[in-house]
């Protein structure tokens, strides 16, 4: 390749594609605007006057987005180790020039790009194409730190990836080179269910009847409905089958959602040192992490997977940080919710270690950590029945009877979750990492690289200190940003984390006095 590329041009089929998104969107809603004029209008007329502003819509959107790729042009420049030639325009440089009225010019450097990500939705993919965003990393406002060719073929796009991450890597290091280390397992969609995700679906599905039927006037329809189906069933059985055909939704919701997002799922390990994951059924996606940047992985267990005994791997890496007009927060995630013991041996293998840091055997918490937590559940249990308990004083009676209800729900399940965040707090050593685990509703267990960790933060509350415990926070440049401790016992704390950094906290500490010896007399 030349120093400086031939400039290029996305794929033109571009414009089908923005005519056939906007068709489908005229079409779409085009139906109910020609029902709405057919009340006032004879029915060809307001077909007419339909297909009109379809044509419109189809044709300016087609026209802009034919000049948008006219006007877009991008180049790779050649790294100054690809050729002995001396340095010239968009040398080492990735540049995308577009725009027709306001004209953008953008430019990354290749040393400094640490992601290529292809995906494509259907259309795309019936027309071989994709959309590569390259990515730094950096968290930028504005998106200054992404490129995005929208939409070129899928070989170019394959070509991209492979050259912008090709990374000159030792022989010993590309020997890793491992193929497959994870594929999909279907069985895996009967942990979709217990996530998280199953009774927000069911809430929102409920929420977009009521909202179409406002939209069409029968919301009223719809309530009466719903009234003579339970005019006999008493209000407490009514809740109970609305809520069960609300969770019933959202569990079929939560399937397709799984189904969408993760078949076709494959972790493998590429040459050059890049775990690549793809997946997707209708949307294809294809995400790239190079492994230089790994400083350590996350076993995520929410707790109905974790009640299932199994886990999430998501991996902890520079680079991952992308700008806010990413709206998928699943670009971190290597292996989806499976098994603990699948999770426990990809978290291997992704580490290049024999067994998974977050299987080791991790300390356990001093109890004034348990008090703590209990303490927390009840103030969170008791508030509302204190609330509860003085409007009935103001209003009614009635309302006792709901305090003294909430008071039997909540606070046993308050301290049933404190007793489990309890059991769940951990911190450790083992080999090159640290280890720490927290959290009940969401528990992580986090393996971090001990070379990334770049600083400590000691944080200790007035109460923290009456307890003898302190939060320990790890400062790292991956992932998260920073890890906590939370709770350890104040002296077991501060060693473990010197210990772990050894020279990082040391000037900080004071040294522990040694006792004189006495001079002797003979």
């Amino acid at each position: 390749m030349t120093p400086a590329e031939e400039w290029r041009r996305l794929d033109r089929r571009t414009v089908l594609v923005t005519a056939a998104v906007l068709a489908g969107v005229a079409g779409g809603a085009g139906l109910p605007v020609a029902l709405g004029l057919a009340g006032s209008l004879p029915l060809w007329q307001a077909v007419a006057w339909v297909l009109a502003g379809a044509l419109l819509l189809v044709g300016a959107g087609s026209a802009v987005d034919y000049v948008r790729w006219r006007r877009t042009r991008y180049r790779i420049g050649a790294e100054p180790s690809e050729t002995g030639a001396p340095p010239a325009e968009g040398w080492g440089r990735v540049e995308l020039h577009t725009g027709l009225l306001l004209v953008k010019r953008r430019s990354l450097a290749r040393e400094r790009i640490r992601s290529v990500d292809l995906t494509a939705h259907p259309l795309q993919r019936v027309l071989g194409l994709v959309k590569v965003r390259i990515g730094t990393g950096e968290n930028s406002g504005g998106g200054e730190s992404t490129l995005e060719l929208d939409p070129v073929s899928r070989a170019e796009g394959e070509r991209l990836r492979r050259e912008l991450l090709d990374r000159q890597v030792p022989d010993a290091q590309d020997a890793r080179h491992d193929g497959a280390l994870a594929a999909l397992d279907p069985s895996w969609i009967r942990y979709a269910p217990v996530s998280f995700v199953a009774p927000l679906l069911g809430g929102a599905a409920a929420g977009a009847v009521m909202q179409v039927s406002q939209w069409f006037g029968a919301q009223g329809a719809v309530i009466d409905w719903v009234g003579d189906r339970f005019r006999d069933t008493p209000v407490v059985w009514m809740i109970v089958v609305l809520v069960l055909l609300a969770t019933l939704a959202g569990i079929v919701g939560a399937l397709g959602l799984w189904v969408e997002m993760w078949w076709n799922y494959r972790l493998e390990r590429e040459p050059g040192g890049t775990l690549r994951v793809r997946r997707g059924l209708l949307t294809a996606r294809s995400v790239s992490i190079e492994e230089r940047r790994l400083r350590g992985v996350e076993l995520v267990e929410p707790l109905g997977v974790r009640l299932c005994r199994a886990a999430r791997v998501d991996a902890v890496a520079t680079g991952l940080t992308h700008d806010d007009e990413d709206k998928h927060g699943d670009h971190k995630t290597l292996l989806p919710p499976a098994p603990r013991a699948v999770a426990d041996r990809v978290a291997a293998q992704v580490l290049g270690e024999p067994a998974a840091p977050t299987g080791a055997p991790l300390v356990a918490h001093p109890r004034a950590a348990r008090g703590r937590r209990l303490r927390w559940a009840l103030w969170a249990a008791l508030a509302p029945v204190v609330v509860l308990a003085v409007l009935g004083a103001f209003l009614t009676p009635v309302l006792f009877h709901v305090a003294a209800a909430c008071a039997v729900v909540l606070v046993p399940t308050g301290v049933l979750f404190a007793l489990d965040a309890y059991r769940g707090l951990g911190h450790g050593i083992t080999d090159g990492y640290l280890v720490t685990r927290s959290g009940t509703v969401r528990r992580a267990t986090v393996a971090l690289q001990r070379d990334g960790v770049i600083g400590w933060t000691v944080k200790q509350s007035v109460f923290q200190r009456r307890a003898g415990v302190l939060t320990l926070t790890a400062t790292t440049a991956a992932g998260a940003g920073a890890y906590d401790i939370l709770d350890a016992d104040e002296s077991e704390g501060l060693a473990f984390a010197a210990a772990a950094v050894p020279g990082l906290l040391a000037p900080f500490l004071e040294p522990v006095p040694t006792p004189k010896a006495r001079p002797t007399h003979g």
